[in-house]
């Protein structure tokens, strides 16, 4: 196909796509889904040839937030049968984060739900982080602890955080439909600041909430704008309990293609497979090892995962390898900081920022095919952080 020879070619130069052609490729069929993993494949394997990055995550406290993420088990007013628990001390988390390194990870991901940190919980943090970083050595630490006030993105590293993750979700136009107690804008402004203190940016998207294929273009060409390092792609997970538990509007050839589009808009980051993978891409999570080199390994926040030795096990039957702590994950140029010059869109090639243009019409087509839902799939995490049961790792 021309389009995806077109898309190769401006990957491996680290030039935008159009939105026509990102918009193309979600409308591909499944007789060429294959055709467009290869082809995006090769984008991957330039600049991150066969690693996998693995990433752990410890849910420091878990439950109880004021906010109403409509696709959040842990909202407010959710009755998913999630733990619920307050701060997790740093001994407990660092015993939790070194349960993930011992499997392989290379990143230990500290979340907490809520707005955003007080000045105390980045304290809290402060001391979690040194807690990990004392016990296990060249582990990288991303925190993701809500809205960021003035000077906490700073604390944060000056206490050793690596990275901080804040999510964008959906695009701009139909943010308000997802959240109202929070805007866009906040979670815009709080990955700035991220950037601003030196923080590697961490900041993704969920899909499956109902949008269109506009609206996942717009979120990825807006991430692009604001180039983050990595970009955890996430697919639904419709708990019961929350206002999308009967959102299932996902299958695993659609995942694919979601996956693909966002390695062909930002082919040079650190494209990661988060929440749902179990779920939706099912036996087809291999084929998802060529569009991102990252996942992460076990459990997530609220959410039983794959377990951690056949995470590993499929890594190794499709002929990667896990990344380890030696490895410097981004090309040399990202790593250096060579793209982060606090305005434009790296690597970008002839004019203004992406997703500035009007969303052109796309092509006539019946909405994304929806498969029955796999309830099966959903399991509330019972083990781990939180809980007196080892960790899946």
């Amino acid at each position: 196909m021309d389009l995806l020879n077109t898309l190769v070619d401006k990957g491996l130069r680290r030039e935008l796509p159009t939105r026509d052609e990102a918009l193309a490729v979600l409308a591909t069929s499944d007789d060429d889904l294959l055709d467009v993993v290869a082809a995006a494949g090769k984008v991957r394997r330039h600049w991150f040839g066969r690693r996998v990055k693995l990433n752990y995550l410890v849910n420091l406290k878990s439950g109880l937030c004021p906010e109403d993420c409509s696709y959040c088990s842990q909202r407010l007013g959710s009755t998913a049968g999630i733990l619920k628990y307050s701060w997790l001390k740093p001994g407990q988390a660092s015993d939790a984060a070194a349960a993930g390194v011992a499997g392989g990870a290379k990143r230990v991901c500290l979340v907490a739900s809520g707005r955003g940190p007080t000045d105390r919980d980045v304290d809290r943090v402060s001391e979690t982080i040194k807690a990990i970083k004392d016990n296990n050595e060249g582990v990288e630490v991303c925190a993701c602890l809500g809205l960021l006030s003035e000077g906490q993105a700073e604390r944060l590293r000056e206490a050793g955080a690596d990275a901080y993750n804040h999510n964008l979700n959906t695009s701009e136009a139909t943010y308000g439909e997802i959240t109202t107690t929070h805007t866009y804008e906040d979670r815009v402004d709080t990955v700035q600041k991220a950037h601003a203190a030196g923080l590697s940016a961490c900041s993704g998207l969920i899909a499956g909430m109902g949008e269109t294929d506009e609206d996942l273009v717009d979120v990825v060409f807006s991430l692009r704008e604001l180039d983050p390092d990595s970009v955890p792609v996430n697919f639904l997970i419709p708990f019961e309990g929350t206002p999308l538990g009967k959102e299932w509007n996902l299958t695993p050839q659609r995942c694919l293609r979601i996956l693909a589009m966002t390695r062909f808009v930002c082919p040079d980051v650190e494209v990661r497979i988060a929440g749902g993978r179990e779920v939706h891409l099912r036996t087809m999570q291999p084929l998802a090892l060529h569009l991102a080199n990252s996942i992460f390994l076990g459990d997530y926040l609220t959410s039983e995962g794959q377990a951690g030795k056949a995470d590993l096990e499929m890594i190794a039957d499709a002929g990667f390898e896990v990344e380890g702590t030696d490895q410097v994950t981004l090309p040399e140029h990202r790593a250096a900081g060579g793209c982060h010059d606090g305005g434009g869109v790296c690597g970008s090639e002839g004019g203004g920022a992406c997703g500035s243009e009007p969303a052109p019409q796309a092509a006539a087509q019946d909405g994304p095919q929806t498969g029955e839902p796999r309830t099966d799939l959903v399991a509330v995490r019972r083990r781990g952080a939180g809980t007196d049961l080892a960790p899946n790792a």
